[in-house]
């Protein structure tokens, strides 16, 4: 790839943002040199690199390669012998340990997730975990090795630090003793790595020992007394044979290094290069970037292109494509319209994409791979070299025209400008033909109409225009492909003022062929924008049908589950009240099966209220509440003993058994059980007449005939076979029927046997009020087998 096209497309731009990604210097490095490759697999594998970095970084948080510094150096320096100083080792140490990182990092998160192209990067590294420990171990700092380096080590450093005490308590009692008076000053000091006391220079000879220092005046002196030569002596022993046991411990360490010299190496280049590929994964997604999908027909098909060195709020996105239908692209339109940003943003995502890096473009976006991409863009006249701008950009398409071959693609930015109009077209023409002969993809911008012509008229070539909003005097910078663009010189100039008579009579001097022509674009340009105002309605028209569909199936599906669950509900609360009615049913009847045992009469009367209240609790439960309809008022006169009656609070059906008292409370007997209610509470049943119910119904199969009590009642009830509990409930329920029905009396059949039946029967009709007499049966009505009763009249 030729060097004068990267600086020409601003390539450099997106590397310098690239290498800032990087988190090592041999990263950054790597980075710095990345140019475009024209092998298909190799562009295709860097794609793929760069999209699993983009991958993992949205998955996890970024890895920091920083402590990747280079060791290269210092292992194959071991190969010939030499130690590593401590830097040097601890270098290693921490590098080391950022291998260890970066290695879990790419660690699989489950068992079962799929490889990528930098899990064979990750798995190939070796962290040496127990060397860098070592090392760390042993080395502090720099410029401290640790006292647990080597017992050896740690022996001196003890000696060193007891003979250190002992000279100071011999100092400090000559500071504290006779010699106190002699001394400048009351401290110890260092004079060439021996401990010395400042004293008084008239006084020098009455503290016996080495002079080793003076001070600038000369009135003090610097002694090492004689009492501590040795005692500083051997401390320079010793810091000899400590500086020599350092460097035992630093040999040993390097010799632990260099058996791993190799996998050092290795992990320092895997180390750069992944640093190398996630800083394109990171510049990705800092630029919402896609990967391009790559052919070898050269074909250009980018969509929603962004060039990445624009602001990207306010960067137009444009719909590119070369190579397929036409292999020339020429643009035209207004000056600062966005033709060159269009040209650029070819050539520039070219060079990045067969660099492996993504590009700001819409998904799926199509790239062809070319050996050079050639450029002749801006104004490169020179005043040194006598060149005029004609003349510079003819230097650089002499020099495109003989280098570029049916690999190359090529971009030339207001073709054949900077001289005579005809003649700059004409050349123009003539050098899109000899591009189109040699197979070579090209795009250009120009102002020239004979160029409009020539795309409409010549089959491999098609136009394009940039969109410009006339009314505001400001470019859309959309790319529109297919339409030749207009200069708009006329209405830009009547915008900004120019008066009428001058841009009528420029208009005079265009040719009338060439004024059509430009009145056939502006028209086709209105016809257009209309074209595409009228899409975008019908867009956003689908769109909030879209929109309506789903919140219209969100609340569909969001009432059928309330109505499941209301349902659910209903069901279970039903459930439970039946449970509970039964559970209450249960237990009266088993009060009144024990009624004969001698039950209280009074309890029982508190056993059915309970029930009554039980009952009306059940009924508001599953009732549907709605406004309760208006019943008409029972007056206290018309109410006769034995009307027929309906209690509405327990929704059971009786007969009056006395009339209302002066608070309106009254007797009702619902079949066993006989009620205490209020007069409010009553609601009047009319009776009605058999045989005209009959006669109405005649005919019908579908309702009953209502029959009263006395047309099916029977005066006689059979008790024979049955236990004393069963008979008794059955008689109960058998008398409460014959008196409501008007029956004078009844036949009660209990047999003889041993008597315990027919004694239930007496006592139990000496309870019924009702009950006026009874007998035993006389001759011919069954003897003591049968009982007659008779019932009080109403």
């Amino acid at each position: 790839m030729n060097t004068k096209v990267l600086s020409v497309l601003e390539y450099n731009k997106i590397i310098d943002r690239l290498a800032s990604y990087a988190s090592s210097p041999l990263g950054k490095e790597m980075c710095m040199k990345l140019v475009p490759v024209s092998e298909y697999d190799e562009i295709n594998q860097a794609q793929i690199n760069t999209e699993d970095a983009f991958n993992r970084l949205i998955k996890k948080d970024g890895i920091n390669f920083g402590s990747n510094k280079n060791v290269i150096t210092s292992m194959k320096s071991l190969d010939i012998g030499r130690t590593l100083s401590a830097a040097e080792l601890l270098t290693t140490a921490n590098f080391l340990t950022n291998v260890n990182r970066v290695k879990a990092y790419g660690r699989k998160e489950k068992p079962d997730e799929a490889d990528d192209s930098l899990t064979d990067m990750f798995e190939g590294l070796s962290p040496l975990t127990q060397i860098a420990e070592e090392i760390t171990r042993c080395i502090i700092s720099e410029d401290e090795i640790a006292d647990d380096a080597s017992p050896a080590l740690r022996k001196i450093r003890r000696e060193i630090s007891s003979t250190n005490d002992k000279i100071h308590t011999q100092l400090i009692s000559m500071l504290n003793g006779s010699y106190r008076s002699y001394l400048q000053d009351a401290v110890i000091t260092m004079r060439d790595n021996r401990y010395c006391i400042p004293v008084k220079a008239e006084y020098k000879s009455q503290v016996p020992g080495m002079i080793h220092d003076q001070s600038s005046t000369g009135s003090t002196v610097f002694i090492e007394p004689t009492t501590v030569v040795n005692l500083n002596n051997r401390i320079r022993e010793l810091m000899i044979e400590e500086q020599k046991e350092i460097e035992v411990i630093l040999a040993d360490l390097s010799a632990k290094v260099g058996v791993y010299s190799a996998e050092i190496i290795e992990d320092q280049k895997i180390m750069t290069k992944l640093d190398f590929i996630f800083a394109k994964g990171r510049l990705a997604i800092e630029m919402n970037a896609t990967r391009p999908v790559f052919n070898d027909e050269h074909i250009i098909n980018i969509r929603k292109a962004r060039h990445p060195l624009l602001d990207p709020k306010k960067v137009v996105p444009i719909d590119i494509r070369l190579g397929e239908d036409f292999d020339l692209l020429i643009v035209t339109g207004p000056n600062t319209g966005g033709k060159t940003v269009s040209l650029k943003t070819v050539g520039l995502l070219t060079l990045m994409g067969q660099s492996g890096l993504h590009i700001p473009a819409g998904d799926r976006s199509r790239l062809g791979v070319f050996k050079k991409v050639y450029a002749d863009i801006g104004d490169e006249q020179s005043i040194e070299q006598s060149l005029s701008t004609f003349s510079a950009h003819m230097k650089n398409i002499v020099a495109i025209l003989k280098h570029a071959d049916d690999d190359s693609l090529c971009l030339f930015d207001e073709l054949g400008a900077g001289t005579d109009p005809t003649e700059g077209a004409a050349l123009a023409i003539a050098i899109l033909n000899h591009l189109h002969d040699r197979g070579i993809r090209t795009m250009a911008t120009t102002h020239y109409s004979e160029l409009k012509v020539y795309a409409l008229s010549t089959s491999f070539v098609e136009n394009a225009c940039c969109e410009f909003d006339v009314d505001s005097l400001s470019p859309t910078y959309r790319l529109l492909i297919g339409i030749p663009g207009k200069s708009n010189a006329f209405a830009i100039s009547k915008r900004l003022g120019l008066k009428d008579h001058i841009i009528e009579a420029a208009k005079q001097q265009i040719e009338t062929d060439k004024e059509s022509f430009e009145d056939l674009l502006s028209d086709l340009e209105t016809k257009r924008v209309n074209v595409e105002r009228d899409k975008e309605e019908i867009a956003e028209s689908k769109k909030r049908i879209k929109e309506l569909e789903k919140a219209l199936e969100k609340k569909k599906n969001s009432l059928d589950d309330q109505k499941d669950q209301i349902l659910r509900e209903a069901r279970e609360e039903a459930r439970e009240i039946l449970q509970d009615a039964k559970e209450t049913a249960d237990d009266m009847i088993m009060s009144l099966n024990k009624a004969n045992q001698g039950i209280d009469v009074r309890e029982l009367e508190k056993k059915r209220g309970g029930l009554r209240e039980k009952i009306g609790e059940n009924n508001s439960k599953l009732s549907i509440k709605k406004e309760a309809p208006k019943k008409k008022a029972i007056k206290p006169e018309k109410l006769k003993l034995g009307d027929d009656v309906k209690v509405l609070s327990m929704g059971l059906k009786g007969v009056v058994n006395s009339l209302p008292d002066a608070k309106g409370n009254l007797f009702v007997q619902c079949g066993i059980i006989r009620s205490k209610v209020n007069i409010s509470d009553l609601e009047l049943i009319e009776e009605v007449n058999p045989y005209e119910t009959k006669k109405k119904n005649k005919g019908s199969g579908i309702s009953g005939i209502k029959m009263s009590k006395s047309f099916s009642v029977s005066s006689e009830i059979n008790l024979l076979g049955k236990t004393v509990d069963e008979a008794i409930n059955e008689l109960d329920k058998y008398l409460d029927d014959a008196y409501l029905a008007h029956l004078p009396s009844v036949r009660i059949v209990h047999g003889k046997g041993t008597g315990a039946l027919r004694s239930a029967v007496t006592n139990h009709l000496k309870r019924i009020k009702y009950v006026d007499s009874f007998r035993q049966g006389e001759f011919g009505e069954g003897d003591a087998g049968v009982t007659i009763a008779v019932f009080k009249e109403k």
